[in-house]
């Protein structure tokens, strides 16, 4: 099953985007990786409220109806990296076609998206920028991908 990942922010570091590209480099041996970037505050507005509804209304435009969707939120389910690989397996049981991950901006992600979820999780009980999250869940579903196949490379 197909993996994308949507993130609201601006323009990444180059040391992020060395590090998504490696760990899409990795994951393609296993299945499709897509990275989207979606422009943090498109309305250039200094109301959070406006700011977090055009920053949902432009991740759901990137969602299809046979999505699983997988929210990445501070007040979401606790994981380990096991289910993780549980997650990449249940929701390819599910008759959804693609497996797609939402990391929302300063201010998280709208309702519209919150909604929408199959899942919500959290990768870490610390709040993290949106750029470490990032590349976390990058090497957490490559660790995933790894116990899933009965690789070396987790423990």
């Amino acid at each position: 099953m197909p993996i994308r990942v949507l993130t609201v922010g601006k323009k990444r570091s180059q040391g992020t985007q060395l590090l998504v590209e490696e760990y899409k480099e990795k994951l393609s041996y296993y299945c499709g990786v897509e990275d989207t970037l979606i422009k943090s505050n498109p309305k250039l507005t200094s109301d959070v409220k406006v700011q977090i509804e055009a920053e949902d209304t432009a991740m759901m435009q990137q969602l299809k109806a046979e999505d699983f969707v997988v929210v990445l939120d501070e007040n979401g389910k606790d994981v380990i990296s096991e289910q993780i690989a549980d997650l990449i397996g249940d929701a390819g049981n599910t008759g959804s076609s693609r497996l797609t991950f939402c990391i929302g901006g300063p201010y998280g992600l709208g309702v519209q998206v919150r909604e929408r979820a199959d899942a919500t999780i959290r990768l870490s009980s610390l709040v993290l920028n949106h750029q470490v999250a990032l590349i976390v869940l990058m090497e957490q579903l490559y660790r995933a991908w790894t116990i899933i196949k009965g690789q070396k490379y987790h423990h």
